[in-house]
């Protein structure tokens, strides 16, 4: 259907408090092949997220911006914006360029359904 492999790049490392404590990350980030285009993800609480930037120039590259826009309007599908911890393991996985300073994030299941949505509209499928 829409995935044919998956990689992990492993658990985020662990990070220190303002106590010195060390805590393990909440999330983990990994690959995973949509499309036939190798898209990094970031696993929080149990759920794939994609960086929205990364889907749109790489994955509907020769789709209009607005017209993907429109379609996640007309799905209901609604990004979130990630934090400095999640954009900083974004840059690490290369799915953002290093000179980002925000990114938003879209579930697999909204993914999929922009995919099957945009099938129809990008000449390369």
């Amino acid at each position: 259907m829409f995935l044919t492999c998956e990689g992990t790049f492993g658990i985020v490392p662990a990070t220190v408090d303002y106590s010195g404590q060390a805590r393990l990350g909440d999330f983990h980030a990994g690959y995973q092949e949509i499309e036939g285009i190798n898209l990094g993800y970031l696993q929080i609480n149990g759920t794939q997220m994609f960086a929205l930037d990364q889907v749109l120039s790489d994955l509907f590259k020769d789709i209009p911006r607005t017209t993907i826009s429109k379609k996640m309007e007309t799905l209901k599908i609604k990004s979130r914006r990630c934090d400095l911890k999640e954009l900083r393991t974004l840059k690490a996985i290369n799915s953002v360029p290093t000179r980002a300073v925000k990114c938003s994030l879209i579930s697999k299941t909204d993914l999929e359904a922009l995919c099957t949505s945009c099938k129809n509209l990008s000449p390369r499928r």
